[in-house]
């Protein structure tokens, strides 16, 4: 990051580059810095993952570093590792008694469970003839919780003669597949693994922060259209003429925005994907499964009777678990609201940033998106009221062929045996038959509201959003007077630039908002 504008095709060169800034910041002496150094790796031949390399624990200091380096070290250690997000990677090596070893001491310190510690050994191959590592790897001499990975570096000799690192790798995959004590780990060693066990592991742990990480970003987001909110202090002109200007700036907004949506731009089929894959999906996975377990239908069954056994069909059995179960359907009817929801404002962004003509007007575009965005967060309320509407209509109401089915399908379960309803009611067969008619019928409510709900989405969002996203942007512009109306054309540069910093920014963050949302739809 101290070089943003020059890109690097050379390790090489980011070797010496490294070096240099080392030496620029601590001069050519053995002092160390707390300045990180950033370096971004774009490669399609590596994980998604970022590593920060420490400095290793030392005990004493050495000539030309002062007295108090090793508590700077542990303590520029401890900065990092502390952070209960950090998955902690302690190297240790493999020609050392593991009792010693200073990163395995301090992760325990800070990670007593163990539940981000992952150990490392190196120097595998300089281990004594005749000794192996094989009591750590398999967990016998120190247990972690994540499995112990060894892995081979270049020697100083391969450094000096700069060994590539794809050799390297290689020489690696060759000495664990080639040693006799260690050929059956072989598998789970090296440094590709280790990466690939690092990028799962940094996923699992993203998707186990999600809930804490939403909450910061919409904090940040609300921050920053505050700040946006606050921006601007344009030049008056002609109130007429500002007006005119600023309705045909709308209106090239708005037809972009309606050919997003109608097929002319890219983006709004992704609504149809909602209904089309995420909607029946989400539908799909419903827990009813869980709900109608055996066990939980003869609890309900039973608690609906009261102190009154019930004699053939048990209705109100019955009813309290098509009415509990189709209480399910209320998540994934919320959930297809609120991903068009999502459609509609990524579509209401992308649009504002294709119309060319509004770019000239940060503040303009501003106030355009937060009124779009305020138009469609009433066009979400009505959706949430009309999809939760639908499935508490289905609830209020219960088919009444359903019912009248019922006696029947007992009587044809007992074809060829006398009836006996005081026991079979109370049977294990008798439950299942239960659940099997109320799946039935939630099945049957499934298929209706796969149906309808994308119909209410449609009507109460997409179609309001198409018809009237910008008629109350209109009402406020038009009661406007000519000072209010030079504020949205403000064209200061100095202005302009922190308002487009601003903007990258919130533009970012809600990028990052929906991936996530994207994340937690397909857990």
């Amino acid at each position: 990051m101290h070089m943003p504008r020059r890109r690097f095709t050379d390790f090489a060169l980011v070797r010496k580059e490294i070096e240099d800034e080392t030496d620029r910041l601590t001069g050519r002496t053995k002092q160390i810095s707390p300045v990180p150094i950033h370096l971004s790796i774009y490669s399609p031949n590596v994980v998604n993952l970022t590593l920060i390399d420490l400095p290793g624990l030392t005990k004493v200091a050495i000539e030309g570093q002062p007295e108090t380096i090793v508590e700077d070290i542990e303590n520029m250690v401890r900065l990092h590792v502390d952070k209960p997000n950090c998955i902690i990677l302690a190297i240790s090596p493999a020609n050392q008694d593991i009792a010693t070893s200073d990163a395995i001491k301090l992760a325990r310190e800070v990670d007593p469970t163990g539940e981000r510690t992952f150990g490392v050994l190196t120097k595998l191959d300089l281990m004594d003839k005749g000794t192996n590592a094989l009591d750590v790897l398999e967990g016998r001499a120190y247990r972690l919780q994540h499995p112990w990975v060894g892995i081979v570096n270049r020697s100083q000799a391969d450094i000096n003669r700069n060994v590539d690192m794809i050799i390297a790798r290689k020489k690696e995959q060759e000495f664990f597949a080639s040693s006799p004590e260690y050929a059956h780990l072989a598998s789970r060693m090296g440094s590709e693994y280790l990466a690939k066990l690092l990028s799962q592991e940094l996923e699992a742990v993203i998707r186990a922060r999600i809930p804490s990480i939403t909450s910061l970003i919409n904090k940040t987001i609300d921050e920053l259209e505050s700040e946006m909110d606050h921006l601007g202090r344009p030049i008056a002109s002609d109130a007429g003429a500002q007006l005119y200007l600023i309705l045909e700036l709308c209106r090239a907004f708005d037809k972009i925005f309606k050919e997003h949506l109608d097929g002319g731009r890219p983006g709004g089929d992704r609504i149809y994907g909602v209904f089309d894959n995420q909607l029946p999906s989400a539908l799909r996975k419903l827990p009813f499964d869980r709900y109608l377990s055996l066990q939980n239908v003869k609890r309900v069954v039973s608690e609906a009777d009261g102190y009154q056994p019930h004699l053939i069909a048990p209705e109100q059995g019955y009813r309290r678990l098509i009415e509990s179960g189709l209480k399910y359907f209320r998540g994934p009817a919320e959930a297809s609201v609120d991903a068009v929801h999502l459609v509609l404002k990524e579509l209401v962004r992308k649009s504002i940033g294709e119309t060319e003509e509004l770019k000239r007007f940060p503040t303009l575009q501003k106030e355009l998106a937060a009124a779009c965005y305020q138009a469609l967060e009433r066009f979400r309320e009505d959706g949430h009221k009309t999809a939760l509407r639908l499935v508490d209509m289905e609830s209020m109401y219960l088919t009444v062929d359903f019912f009248r089915k019922l006696p029947q399908e007992v009587d044809k379960a007992g074809t060829g045996s006398p009836p006996t309803p005081a026991v079979d009611r109370y049977t294990d067969t008798h439950f299942r038959r239960i659940a099997s008619n109320v799946s039935s019928y939630i099945g049957m409510v499934s298929e209706t509201l796969k149906n309808t709900i994308p119909k209410a989405v449609v009507h109460c969002q997409v179609r309001e959003a198409k018809r009237s996203l910008l008629n109350y942007f209109y009402t406020q512009v038009g009661s406007k007077d000519a000072k209010q109306l030079a504020l949205l054309l403000d064209e200061d540069p100095n202005l302009m630039d922190r308002r487009q910093q601003c903007f990258k920014r919130l533009e970012l963050y809600k990028s990052a908002r929906s991936e996530i949302d994207a994340v937690s739809w397909a857990r």
